[in-house]
C-alpha cells in the first residue's frame, strides 16, 4: 500500500484541515464500484460547488458517466487522498491551486496524462511531470484608490517601504495569499521572505479575505490592496465600471506579486478509473469549459485557442509572471509556520 510521508501530511494538515475532511467532505458514496466499467467518475472536487456544479452536470453528458462529486478545500481533499493511498476511489482530483496537485505529484499519486492533453495548456502551467494540468489561471495584483494614490507600486517589495505605512490592505488568512508567500519563498529563499512579511505587517492592515481586502481599497481605508484579478472583474461585471473606484495595476518584471496560480486536475493512479477520468480533463480543457471558466470566475482559460470574453482583461500572454514551477507550491507547512512566527495568523 503507498502511503504518503508523514511530513508531507502534516504539510497539507497545517490549517487543521484533514479531520473535518475525512469526517465529512460532500457528498455520499452512491454505491457503485470505482472503475471504468459504467459507474460514476468519482471526483474529488476543491472548487466551490456552487462554481463547478453546473458544469460537472454538463459533463456527465460530454464523457457518458455520472460524476458522484465530493467537495472540500483543495489541501483537505489531497490529505485525505495522501491518508487513502492506494484504497482511494477518487479518480479525479479538481484542485483549486496547484500546490496541492504538486503534492501528490510529489508521492507519486498521479498518473501520467497523454501528451495531446498536455500540450493543450502552456509548460509554465502544468506539472513538470506531466501528471497535471491547469485549467484556469488568476494573477495577483495592487488593487488601488486612484483618489489615494496617483499609481501603484511595481514591485510588493515597495510596499514595504516606510511611505505606505497604513495604506497596505492584504488577507493572511486566505489561501490565495497564502500561496502567494510560498511563491514568494520558492523564488527569493525563506530569510527574505520573513524579512518582507515583518515589514508588511509593520505597514499593512489585516482583512478577512480578498473581497474585505477590496472594499478596504474602495472605500479608502487603504490605498492599496494586494488581491487575486478576478474580483475586481467580478465586481465590474455586477456594477459596472464607472461604479467601481478601484483600479488595477498588474506588476511588471517577473514580481513574484505578479505570481500566477492555477486550478487543475489530475488523474489518480489508484482510484481505477483512468479512462473516465481522461474524457472529463479532456472536457475541462474543451472550449465549452473553458468559456465557464472565464465567463463565470472571471479566471484566464489555459487550453491553447480559447481567449476571455471579459472586457479589458490583460491577454495572459501580455503579463510579466515570476518563472516558477507551480508543483513547488506545496510547502504549505513552512509557509504557515512562517506567518504563525511573524505573528500574521
Amino acid at each position: 500500500m503507498r502511503r504518503p510521508t508523514a511530513r508531507l501530511l502534516t504539510a497539507l494538515t497545517a490549517l487543521g484541515l484533514l479531520v473535518p475532511a475525512l469526517a465529512a467532505c460532500g457528498s455520499e458514496d452512491k454505491g457503485s464500484s470505482a472503475g471504468d466499467d459504467g459507474a460514476a467518475l468519482v471526483i474529488y472536487s476543491g472548487r466551490n460547488e456552487k462554481l463547478v456544479k453546473p458544469l460537472l452536470d454538463k459533463m456527465e453528458k460530454a464523457i457518458g458517466a455520472e460524476v458522484d462529486v465530493r467537495y472540500g478545500e483543495s489541501a483537505e481533499l489531497a490529505a485525505q487522498i495522501l491518508e487513502e493511498g492506494d484504497r482511494t476511489k477518487a479518480g479525479l482530483f479538481f484542485s483549486q491551486d496547484a500546490g496541492a496537485l504538486g503534492a501528490l505529484s510529489k508521492e507519486g499519486m498521479l498518473e501520467k496524462l497523454p501528451q495531446a492533453s498536455l500540450d493543450k495548456v502552456d509548460a509554465a502551467y502544468r506539472g513538470g511531470e506531466g501528471d497535471w494540468v491547469g485549467l484556469s489561471g488568476r494573477v495577483r495584483v495592487i488593487a488601488y484608490n486612484p483618489d489615494k494614490v496617483s499609481k501603484a507600486p511595481d514591485s510588493v517589495h515597495d510596499v514595504v517601504k516606510p511611505e505606505w505605512k497604513g495604506k497596505v490592505g492584504f488577507a493572511p488568512t486566505n489561501a490565495s495569499f497564502q500561496t502567494f508567500v510560498t511563491g514568494m519563498r520558492v523564488l527569493e529563499g525563506d530569510d527574505a521572505t520573513r524579512t518582507w512579511l515583518k515589514g508588511l505587517k509593520e505597514n499593512g492592515k489585516t482583512y478577512s479575505n480578498n473581497l474585505a481586502t477590496l472594499d478596504a481599497v474602495e472605500s479608502g481605508e487603504v490605498s492599496l490592496g494586494l488581491v487575486n484579478h478576478y474580483y475586481w472583474y467580478e465586481r465590474v461585471a455586477e456594477k459596472g465600471e464607472d461604479k467601481v473606484r478601484t483600479k488595477l495595476h498588474f506588476l511588471p518584471g517577473g514580481d513574484p506579486g505578479a505570481l500566477i496560480n492555477v486550478a487543475g486536475a489530475g488523474i489518480l493512479k489508484d482510484g481505477g478509473q483512468s479512462a473516465v477520468a481522461q474524457k472529463a480533463v479532456d472536457y475541462l480543457l474543451s472550449k465549452e469549459a473553458q468559456t465557464y471558466f472565464a465567463e463565470e470566475t472571471k479566471e484566464y482559460p489555459l487550453s491553447a485557442g480559447v481567449t476571455s470574453p471579459v472586457e479589458d482583461l490583460p491577454p495572459l500572454d501580455s503579463l510579466e509572471a515570476p518563472d516558477i514551477d507551480l508543483g513547488k507550491l506545496e510547502s504549505l507547512q513552512e509557509t504557515l509556520a512562517m506567518l504563525q512566527d511573524v505573528g500574521l495568523v
